[in-house]
């Protein structure tokens, strides 16, 4: 749709469009709540910043790279956002590891807000799930990457970026997504600096000699590198697997809306301008994103959420049985996680009760 045609206030990427119906690590996700919280709480006063802030966005043209072979685009008001992170060690990320190869993407959630932006509902793709990998293109060499049989899907981010974990992800789920955010390591523990820390409770001890995170049982407010650690944590909690790890970090998104939401930042232009700086230099949008201006229209749109109106799964999964460190799909329970999106209706419990992604613990130790 051509930017004259778009509906007031609301920010779509371009490209084809269908009619209206008769739309290794995991930290960077949670930067993306962060940013359409502070984004929405400055409102139209980031209007004077707009020149520097548009800078520090870096953004793809997604529509561009997939044309027009997608699912069809709903315009009803609703939004689908496919939240990525990938695991690249370059620049100032290079203190959590090198690069071993591509850089892939080990955090994944699907976030659908209803077509009243009164609720969301947000679907996490473990990283480790075998998937069919469609033909993609790569993002470095332009060549064409063939499609893969039990592909783990966070291989289509290293062999295509950006546009092959979203065609990825439309294959799976048959939903096409208006939006894409990627966040980084660095970016966001500076971004939760800035709003001040976040309030979690834990009511477990965590110990984790990966993540370097130590907490007694006991509330506390976390800077950036403990945030960083706490949703980082694995084999200290739960099961110790990545599954775990999805359970842990759902929590403290959780705990991250709500502190986005309570930051009182009209009364200080200079904390205004520290959290929009933070929030855009920790941003890869797609186009449809790109600027400070749209970015700002688009979160406007979610003002009305709270972390009450967030509802938070895993993506039905089973263990494989030839790997116990992969996970399958369960086909019949996916239909019915992707079709409540589809029809802008809550996910029913009785989708994921099966799921190997919502047992354990890992879940209670933050609240």
């Amino acid at each position: 749709m051509s930017e004259q045609r778009k509906t007031p206030g609301r920010i779509r990427g371009t490209g084809t469009r269908r009619k209206k119906p008769t739309g290794r690590h995991r930290a960077k996700v949670v930067a993306a709540w962060t940013v359409a919280g502070v984004v929405v709480v400055g409102g139209a006063g980031l209007g004077y910043a707009y020149v520097t802030l548009d800078g520090n966005l870096s953004s793809v043209d997604i529509d561009a790279k997939l044309g027009t072979d997608r699912p069809d685009d709903v315009d009803d008001g609703s939004q689908d956002i496919l939240v990525l992170g990938s695991d690249s060690r370059s620049g100032d990320n290079g203190e959590y590891g090198t690069d071993e190869g591509g850089a892939r993407s080990d955090t994944a959630m699907v976030v659908h807000v209803d077509k009243g932006h009164k609720s969301a509902s947000v679907v996490s793709i473990p990283r480790d799930t075998l998937v069919e990998r469609p033909a993609c293109e790569s993002d470095t060499t332009g060549e064409a990457v063939p499609a893969a049989h039990r592909a783990m899907f966070n291989t289509a981010y290293e062999v295509g970026g950006p546009a092959c974990a979203v065609k990825t992800v439309e294959s799976l789920s048959g939903i096409r997504m208006d939006h894409y955010v990627e966040v980084d390591f660095t970016g966001f523990k500076k971004l939760i600096d800035e709003l001040g820390g976040v309030e979690i409770t834990t009511n477990t001890a965590i110990n984790d000699s990966k993540s370097h995170l130590d907490l007694e049982p006991g509330t506390h407010t976390l800077d950036g590198e403990e945030s960083l650690g706490l949703v980082r944590t694995r084999k200290s909690v739960g099961d110790g697997s990545d599954l775990g790890r999805i359970q842990l970090q759902q929590a403290f998104i959780k705990a991250l809306i709500k502190q986005a939401k309570s930051v009182g930042i009209f009364s200080s232009p200079q904390k205004l301008f520290g959290l929009a700086d933070a929030a855009t230099k920790a941003l890869t949008t797609d186009s449809g994103l790109g600027s400070v201006k749209k970015l700002t229209g688009f979160a406007n749109g979610l003002k009305g959420l709270g972390a009450e109106n967030v509802h938070m799964v895993t993506l039905p999964v089973e263990y494989d049985p030839a790997d116990p460190n992969r996970v399958l799909p369960q086909e019949e329970a996916g239909k019915q996680v992707w079709a409540a999106l589809k029809q802008d209706r809550p996910i029913p419990a009785s989708a994921t009760e099966k799921s190997a992604g919502d047992k354990g613990e890992a879940g209670q130790v933050v609240r």
